[in-house]
């Protein structure tokens, strides 16, 4: 599309851009909103500001800190606790700062991004902290410095600007700061190209140089290890999102660990962890994508490249991810989509058992509480969760059974459903496993009201999750057909290529030129609930965001006969622009790059934006977004809905929260808005005069 008609809404906070998102949000309220949405969308509230919920915490020291949203704070609070308080019903809470107050007190709308803390000095407790606050729930974040114990910002304290910055503590008196230093010192994907050295009481402008990367590279990141006896430099050049160099700072030299770039390296004490996203042939052996390897890291550096492995993924198991305790390494796997956990022993030779037997159709992951605690070094914290069981959050020392410290209460009469998995036949033959939540006793005569929901992209899978909101915002709802019989909504989960649920192999199946393989898993899941019964066309409606929200763009385009209704949230859409749009030069290596004529061949397939084509029978469609999002942006979704209106699409709605950032969302209330706006679409167009 040489001619771009919508090109001028690329302009987020043009006066006339924004009043053209005002007009059409009030359409779409007009059409959504009304006393019956309001009483759904505060049960949704309620989930979200339920005290009960469980308040998942951090150790530091001895402390155990958490950062908290309800009612009463909807831009939160950064609290603290003892442990023997946080075991209790009701614990005593320390609030170190309260962002509502602040925000009131500075007059900026200030969202928690997160606190790094320095580590002290042995015997001293944590005190220092580096906490990053965004002004509009957009990724680029001002960073100050607070003192816990003093609770308050640290007066003439560093401070650094707001920017998509990425800073490290790398010692009391000094920080590694990759920020916006001015032109030409962040990537093309808009994250920091350099790393410096600021210290206390320096002028940001003049850090010293430390690490440097390509502009058209993704990142660059530097960071100090201050574990006692393993002090050391380390930087990685993140080239994109499958491919990095890591350095080690030797003889005040950057040296790069000799690996191939898409192998990524993790440090860890003693040890290097080694986990390829493609086949690594290495010293005559050829290593999986996604097996886990260990070496010495001083040896291996020094020239030894004997690999020690300790995972090998098959074509039913995949790792997902790992924690090390202090004499433990604990790896958290899925097979067929359903969690395993296992231990390793690097002293008995890396021998693995089974931390526990992980109930079936459940997501569980383990984690260390606090590696270097001298009497809990060996703690682990156990989170379980599942569509229909409440998460708890477990404690255990590796070799005893965990106990139970917190559980989620219950938001929805769960008796009332089962979960079941399935498999689809995909186009070319690839069975893909998808998770379905039905009322018991369901009809399959294809009248239930239906939602799919997918992502399929950058290695991410999905697991069965307990969510209120989706308990009461969808599963609970119901009408009686004209034939007198109840329906309820029925929820499905889709685990299609692209996504990690099979590790590095699934996810590339579905990259570049393959994009396609991701959409028909997903069409495929849709026609497998047709043929089951579940549901029909008209009662089928599908939601995804952000890549699953070019994922949903994708089945308005070219798969509108396969749904009744679609909800795509903050979304890429115009796969010609994307990479100069807000983040998006970084998902080259996911999409392809347009700029490349023989890489647009094959993207061009896949940009909803430009498989639109007048006088097609298009499934009603939500479109929404948040104008302060500065990851994917709010513009593409601006453009597909106005292209839409243009060639005549009459059941097609926009929506833009005017602020948010990429969640959508920057406190409770507006994610129970977005949450109950997105699930009333979907309901009124899928179970009409009901």
């Amino acid at each position: 599309m040489d001619n771009d008609e919508f090109q001028w809404l690329e302009d987020i906070y043009g006066e006339r851009q924004l009043e053209w998102v005002r007009q059409e949000n009030s359409i779409t309220e007009d059409m959504l909103l009304s006393p019956a949405f309001e009483e759904r969308e505060a049960r949704v509230l309620e989930v979200l500001d339920s005290t009960d919920r469980i308040p998942m915490a951090a150790k530091r020291g001895s402390h155990y800190y958490n950062f908290w949203r309800d009612a009463e704070h909807p831009r939160g609070v950064w609290r603290r606790t003892t442990w023997d308080s946080y075991c209790t019903q009701n614990p005593e809470w320390e609030v170190l700062l309260d962002v509502d107050q602040l925000a009131r007190e500075e007059g900026t709308e200030w969202v928690w991004a997160g606190a790094s803390f320095l580590r002290p000095d042995d015997g001293e407790p944590h005190r220092r902290a580096l906490i990053s606050l965004s002004p509009d729930g957009g990724d680029a974040d001002r960073c100050r410095e607070y003192d816990v114990v003093e609770g308050r910002f640290v007066d003439g304290g560093f401070d650094i600007p707001t920017a998509k910055s990425r800073i490290s503590w790398a010692g009391p008196d000094t920080l590694y700061v990759g920020t916006d230093f001015g032109p030409g010192s962040m990537t093309s994907s808009s994250y920091p190209r350099f790393s410096r050295i600021l210290r206390r009481g320096q002028r940001l402008e003049d850090a010293e140089p430390f690490f440097e990367i390509s502009e058209d590279h993704m990142m660059a990141v530097a960071a100090r290890d201050l574990t006692p006896g393993f002090e050391r430099d380390l930087a990685v050049d993140i080239i994109d999102f499958y491919n990095r160099i890591t350095y080690l700072r030797v003889d005040n030299e950057w040296q790069p660990v000799d690996v191939p770039t898409h192998v990524t390296v993790d440090v860890h004490r003693q040890w290097a962890t080694f986990s390829p996203h493609q086949p690594w042939e290495h010293d005559g052996v050829t290593y999986l994508p996604g097996s886990l390897l260990v070496a010495d890291v001083d040896a291996f550096v020094a020239g030894d490249r004997a690999l020690r492995v300790v995972f090998e993924p098959d074509d039913h198991t995949s790792l997902q991810s790992w924690s090390w305790t202090r004499d433990y390494l604990l790896m958290n796997l899925l097979r067929d989509v359903a969690s395993d956990i296992q231990v390793l022993d690097p002293a008995d030779n890396w021998s693995a058992s089974q931390l526990e037997a992980c109930p079936p159709l459940h997501s569980v992951d383990a984690y260390a509480v606090d590696d270097e605690d001298a009497e809990a070094g060996n703690d682990y914290w156990l989170i379980a969760t599942g569509f229909l069981t409440p998460s708890t959050l477990s404690r255990g020392t590796i070799g005893t059974p965990p106990a139970e410290v917190k559980a989620s209460p219950s938001y929805f009469d769960e008796s009332l459903y089962e979960v079941s998995q399935h498999f689809a036949t995909s186009a070319d033959g690839t069975k893909v496993p998808y998770f379905q939540v039905a009322p018991k006793g369901m009809k399959h005569d294809g009248g239930n009201p239906t939602l799919l929901s997918g992502y399929g992209g950058f290695q991410q899978a999905l697991t069965p999750t307990y969510s209120g909101v989706v308990g009461r915002g969808w599963l609970e709802r119901s009408f009686t057909d004209d034939d007198g019989v109840t329906r309820h909504g029925v929820f499905v989960l889709a685990n299609i290529r692209g996504g990690g649920e099979y590790g590095p192999s699934w996810h590339r199946a579905a990259l570049h030129e393959k994009r396609h393989r991701a959409y028909e898993d997903f069409a495929a899941i849709a026609m497998d609930l047709v043929d089951r019964g579940v549901t029909r066309r008209e009662r089928l409606g599908c939601t995804g965001r952000s890549n699953g929200g070019l994922l949903t763009g994708n089945m308005i385009t070219t798969y509108p006969h396969l749904f009744g209704a679609v909800s795509c949230g903050v979304p890429l859409l115009d796969m010609q622009r994307y990479s100069k749009l807000s983040a998006g030069y970084s998902w080259i290596a996911e999409y392809g790059d347009p700029d490349k004529p023989e890489e647009w061949e094959y993207v061009k397939t896949f940009s909803p934006y430009h498989l639109l084509k007048e006088g097609t029978d298009y499934p009603a469609s939500l479109i929404w977004t948040a104008t302060s999002d500065d990851r994917v942006g709010p513009v593409q979704a601006r453009k597909m809905a106005a292209r839409m209106k243009r060639l005549g699409v009459e059941n097609v709605w926009f929506h833009e929260a005017l602020e948010g950032g990429h969640a959508g969302a920057s406190d409770n209330r507006q994610a129970a808005r977005m949450h109950a706006m997105s699930h009333e679409f979907l309901w009124k167009c899928l179970t009409p005069g009901a």
